[in-house]
């Protein structure tokens, strides 16, 4: 080998080794820096007619690409538990504690001690003052409960929008990445270091949303939704989300813009067109997806159960149902002046072909724009619902049911005379037989003469559950519930049903009655209530239906604060796998240092001694 090719030879391990000290220096500077990956020269052997060398080919990223991807995967499903875990911890604290006083369940119990108090002592002031208060407490908690689940939906509502901020510029970034690399050297540091960059705003991205990361040619990725939806390549989707000012228990999401009065996550395309990306179900987990299920389903159902349980909390203290008597024909006579919209009447009939026995419940309403009504009016799987505009009159509310029931049902409804609604069967086919009819009216007076009396109001409207244009006065009523005014004004009503004649003194059949209502009185609640099902709805009493939802909520805040520490557990362990192959040992880089220093001496050594020789021939010649 001749000096010139000893030196050639020499100067390539020093020129490597340069650049690999280069990178240890670097890799000890960022050790603590986030989304650093270690880097290491990429050499390779080169030849000559002397011998051979090595020469620095590209720089390598030390890590685990399929570690990774896993991480990212787990890092948008630890986004969504504890999203989710979060705000069921917060929904927990609206319902309160079950054994505290102050709790739903504590100022229900308290009501009905109050009323055993009055109902001992009716005539004492205080003791009507205290049933009084009780209810006002009870009133206010349900207030208070509405309250609280709307500001976290638009506490929701608001996370959306932050987490499609943060998405949106993640994506941005992304893209431009992408871009900055096709041109460039795929293997040198500048590549190296926009990689780093790259994957730190996929880390951020996978935080709001499930993403699928596609590995593409010359260090290019691709970026879908878990469900397909391309976000981003070389040009970056942009989400849009409008997100609403007000929450309140009437603003729902549609998939319909003219119905939706709740922020729209969109995703509009580089190259034009736009996708709904919450009616596709494009987005699953992330923070944004937690969001959304948390906006438009759980903390819906629990402002339904809190409704629900309002709702029956007044029906069931102002709701006078009347079994009715058949005439000599066998006809029920109604009279439908006692009807107002949301009130009911119950038939059950009989097909004679086929024996099965019907129920149906007719439903008042005083707007036609809101009919047919559908069978999700009413709890009851058995039951069939037909609507009725009562604003025409009886002779009217005859029509609409005889064009509604009497081609399927065979029964006929006929206006004798003034409010009265005759209910029979069709007669001349004996196709069915009607087994009996009731009315489920409100009782509005405090002193109509019925112990029932409208002891809860929303506001100062009687409840009747009436569906209007703008919904049905069920939704959100747990938040407009109050004590009737009238009552507020005269206590004594709570005992004093009726002036013509007067209640006697000492009469506790209405405190009677609303107590043995409270204790033992069932209602029948919707299975939108998360309560029972479809087929077996819930059918219990209002402290039970309170335990039940209450428990439910507690039992999804525990599950989920559990999911959420799995997850963390395992985006930790990863993070630890992913670390120990990407991240920087300062041991290892010192170790690595010692061992090229020793290699540059070499080297350097060899280029000495070389010189050395190259001066002494100079020196001879």
């Amino acid at each position: 080998m001749g000096l010139s090719q000893a030196l050639s030879l020499a100067l390539s391990g020093l020129h490597a080794n340069q650049s690999a000290l280069s990178l240890i220096s670097s890799n000890v500077a960022n050790a603590q820096t986030p989304g650093y990956v270690r880097k290491t020269t990429s050499l390779v052997e080169t030849s000559s007619a002397g011998g051979t060398g090595v020469s620095v080919a590209g720089v390598n990223r030390e890590l685990d690409k399929y570690v990774q991807a896993q991480l990212w995967t787990e890092t948008s499903g630890a986004g969504y538990a504890s999203t989710k875990s979060n705000v069921l911890n917060s929904l927990q604290s609206v319902y309160g504690d079950p054994s505290s006083a102050t709790s739903l369940e504590g100022l229900f119990n308290t009501l009905k001690t109050s009323l055993q108090a009055l109902s001992t002592s009716p005539d004492d002031s205080s003791a009507r003052t205290a049933v009084i208060n009780s209810a006002q407490a009870l009133a206010g908690q349900l207030n208070y409960a509405t309250q609280g689940i709307q500001s976290l939906r638009a506490s929701a509502e608001s996370g959306i929008n932050s987490a499609v901020s943060t998405a949106n510029t993640a994506l941005q970034q992304i893209a431009k990445i992408n871009q900055q690399l096709q041109g460039a050297n795929a293997q040198d540091a500048s590549s190296a270091t926009l990689l780093d960059q790259r994957d730190q705003y996929i880390s951020q991205l996978s935080q709001t949303l499930d993403i699928r990361v596609v590995q593409g040619d010359n260090n290019q990725v691709s970026i879908y939704t878990g469900s397909g939806v391309q976000l981003v390549g070389t040009e970056a989707a942009t989400l849009t989300f409008n997100a609403q000012g007000t929450v309140t228990p009437n603003t729902l999401y549609d998939p319909n813009p003219a119905k939706s009065n709740l922020g729209t996550l969109a995703i509009s395309f580089p190259n034009g067109g736009s996708l709904d990306l919450i009616s596709t179900g494009a987005v699953k987990s992330g923070s944004i997806g937690a969001y959304l299920e948390l906006r438009d389903k759980t903390l819906v159902q629990a402002q339904n159960q809190v409704d629900q349980f309002a709702g029956a909390l007044s029906s069931a203290l102002s709701d006078k149902t009347t079994n009715l008597t058949p005439d000599a024909a066998g006809a029920y006579g109604v009279d439908t002046s006692t009807l107002q919209p949301g009130n009911t009447i119950h038939i059950t009939y009989t097909d004679n072909v086929t024996g099965k026995q019907h129920n149906v419940s007719i439903v008042g309403v005083n707007d036609p724009s809101v009919l047919p009504l559908t069978n999700a009016s009413t709890a009851d799987p058995n039951d069939e619902v037909v609507g009725v505009d009562l604003s025409g009159g009886t002779t009217s509310i005859a029509a609409q049911l005889n064009a509604a029931l009497g081609p399927t049902a065979h029964l006929l409804f006929t206006n004798p005379s003034g409010t009265t609604l005759q209910v029979q069967d069709d007669g001349a086919s004996g196709r069915s037989d009607v087994n009996a009819v009731s009315t489920t009216t409100t009782v509005t007076s405090l002193t109509s003469g019925n112990v029932q009396l409208p002891l809860f109001t929303d506001g100062s409207t009687p409840y009747t559950g009436v569906t209007t244009a703008s919904g049905n006065q069920a939704t959100g009523y747990a938040g407009r519930i109050t004590v009737n005014p009238a009552l507020l004004a005269d206590p004594s009503r709570l005992i004093v049903y009726s002036t013509s004649p007067q209640t006697a003194a000492g009469d506790t059949s209405r405190s009677d009655f609303i107590l043995s209502q409270l204790t033992s009185g069932t209602s029948t609640f919707s299975p939108s209530s998360g309560v029972g099902s479809a087929s077996t709805p819930f059918s219990g009493t209002l402290l039970s239906f309170v335990q039940q939802f209450t428990s439910l909520q507690g039992n999804a805040a525990t599950s989920a604060q559990q999911v959420s520490d799995g997850q963390n557990v395992v985006v930790n362990t990863l993070q630890n796998k992913f670390s120990a192959s990407s991240g920087v040992d300062i041991d290892e880089e010192l170790a690595n240092l010692l061992a090229l220093q020793n290699a540059y001496s070499a080297n350097a050594r060899v280029i000495s001694t070389v010189n050395s020789l190259f001066q002494s021939l100079l020196q001879s010649v």
